[in-house]
This record gives C-alpha cells, sequence and structure tokens, in this order.
C-alpha cells in the first residue's frame, strides 16, 4: 500500500563507499524541509544494498524493522586479518602452510548456525561505557566488546576458491557478517576479512525493487510505502473508530470475542488498524483481561 503523504517507508540501494548517514542526507532532498527520516539498520561503508528509511510519523517505527530478518551476500578473504574484519581496514597477510580444504570449510560453518554469542567488530557502532566503539578504535584505544546473542538461521556455501569463499546468510537482528568473517577465519587457523557484502533482503523488502539514490524526488516520494509495512511481522486486528480512540486516548480496549488474537500469548504486540485500513496503534495483548493495552499510537 502506498502512503499519501510525507510518512511511510522508502526501500533504498544504497551504494558502497557511503555511510547510511550520508544515505539518509541524499534521500532527505526527495521531501519538504523539516521532513524527519532515519534508517533502520546501519550498512558499513564497503556494504551496499537494501537500506530502509522510516519517513515522517513512520520514525517511530524503525524498531519494528529492525527486528526483521535479514538476507546478505559475502565475498570472504581468508589468509588475511584486518583491523575493521573487513577490506576498508589494514589487512595484514596470515601465512598458512595448508588451506583448508572445502569440507573443512563447510564444518566450520555449521558451528555458526542457531542462536550462538558473537562480538561485534572493534569498529562497530556498538556502545562502550556510552561511546561509540568506532570512535575509541579510532583514538588508538584498546576496545573490548562483550558478545551478544544473535541468531543465524541459514549458511549457504556458493563458491570456494581459497583464499576466497561466497557465502548468502540469513540471520536475525544485531548479526556482524564482519564478525561471521572474522570468528570464521580463526577456527580455520587462516584467519578472515570480509571482502564485498551486499543486504539483499531485510523482512518483505528486496534489493530487486530498491529506489537508487540518484532516482528524482518524484518518483521516490510516488514509491512511498505505508507505515503498516514497518509491522508486517506483527499480527493484524481492525476495530472501529471508538475502540481506536480509546487506544489513543490510553485506555485499554476488550478483545474477549476477536479470534484474530486468542491465540496471542501475554505481551504479545498487536498492529491495530481502524476503519480505512490505516495503521492506528501497537497494542500489547493481556489475555488474563481479554484485552488490547496501548504500547505506541499513531497520529490521525
Amino acid at each position: 500500500m502506498k502512503s499519501s503523504s510525507s510518512n511511510g517507508l522508502l526501500v533504498v540501494d544504497k551504494p558502497g563507499g557511503m555511510t547510511s548517514r550520508a544515505a539518509v542526507d541524499r534521500a532527505l532532498a526527495w521531501f519538504p524541509r523539516g521532513t524527519r527520516l532515519g534508517h533502520t539498520g546501519t550498512l558499513d561503508p564497503l556494504a551496499t544494498g537494501v537500506l530502509v528509511l522510516c519517513v515522517g510519523v513512520a520514525t517511530r517505527l524503525t524498531e519494528y524493522v529492525q527486528r526483521m530478518e535479514k538476507t546478505y551476500r559475502a565475498g570472504l578473504l581468508l589468509g588475511a586479518r584486518s583491523t575493521t574484519d573487513d577490506a576498508d581496514g589494514t589487512v595484514e597477510a596470515v601465512q598458512v602452510d595448508r588451506p583448508p580444504d572445502q569440507g573443512t570449510v563447510v564444518c566450520r560453518l555449521r558451528e555458526f548456525l542457531g542462536v550462538i554469542a558473537q562480538a561485534p567488530p572493534a569498529f562497530s557502532a556498538a556502545k562502550v561505557t556510552g561511546r561509540r566503539a568506532y570512535d575509541l578504535a579510532r583514538q588508538g584505544k584498546e576496545v573490548v566488546l562483550e558478545a551478544r546473542t544473535v541468531q543465524i538461521y541459514q549458511i549457504d556455501l556458493l563458491r570456494y576458491d581459497y583464499p576466497r569463499l561466497d557465502l548468502e546468510v540469513r540471520c536475525g537482528k544485531g548479526t556482524y557478517l564482519r564478525s561471521l568473517a572474522r570468528d570464521l577465519g580463526e577456527r580455520l587457523g587462516c584467519g578472515g576479512l570480509i571482502e564485498t557484502l551486499r543486504r539483499t533482503r531485510v523482512g518483505p523488502f528486496h534489493a530487486a525493487g530498491a529506489l537508487h539514490l540518484e532516482t528524482d524526488a518524484g518518483t521516490a516520494r510516488g514509491r512511498l510505502l505505508s507505515p503498516a509495512a514497518a509491522v508486517a511481522d506483527l499480527p493484524r486486528l481492525t476495530l472501529a473508530d471508538a475502540e481506536v480512540a480509546r487506544l489513543r486516548q490510553g485506555q485499554a480496549v476488550a478483545v474477549g470475542g476477536s479470534t484474530a488474537v486468542a491465540h496471542l500469548a501475554a505481551g504479545a504486540e498487536v498492529a491495530v488498524f481502524g476503519p480505512g485500513d490505516r495503521l492506528a496503534a501497537i497494542a500489547v495483548h493481556d489475555p488474563a483481561a481479554h484485552c488490547l493495552r496501548p504500547a505506541k499510537v499513531l497520529p490521525v
């Protein structure tokens, strides 16, 4: 569904050599001055591909896009290490007497499937005592980041010809492909880094349908998606105007007879729509009280 005003989502194809912030600045030129706009998950300058932008009131929904599953195509270079865990850093070759064979690579890749602990790269947006890790790393300070729990659903080995291998990775929020390359290289005993990286999908948003930053403003605004696209992963429920108004006033709404939410656990989030199929709120299911309680409401 298209959005009729400067509120909604844009899917852009970020080029290499550009920060995500720079891509946002370029996209701002498509909209009236003062329009709020932000991205939903940083891509490194080296990386290309899907960058989902939230515009106007949709900036209140960035967390839902950030939770969505992502797919990457990654080109790894083995036999080397980098200060940034990718080809943009200072790269040092590693002497390898016997390169790992494909069977060994496949076995080591399987070890990264599922819920794993992963330490972010030193040069990353992760915070250390309130400061961005990359700020400290650029000052030459030692950066020690605690491992975080991430989930990797699938890793496909597309090509292997030492020292290079190509992977397709399907993963959850917060997964660093640079960390995967680094850790795989360490387990193989040869070092590893990201040489190329492209994000091909975020949830339902694919690179094939993404906008290029050279697109003219009229075309870009015409491709604006409804804010509802940000909550595509949530169960949805349509309520009458009076019930929507109650949610917007911070009041709970009874849903005891609704089969749409009967199966949901306590605390489950629901995307609430009003008449006209317009997203009105995000509510939390309270099965004990047979109601929905407002968690986030959007303006009329």
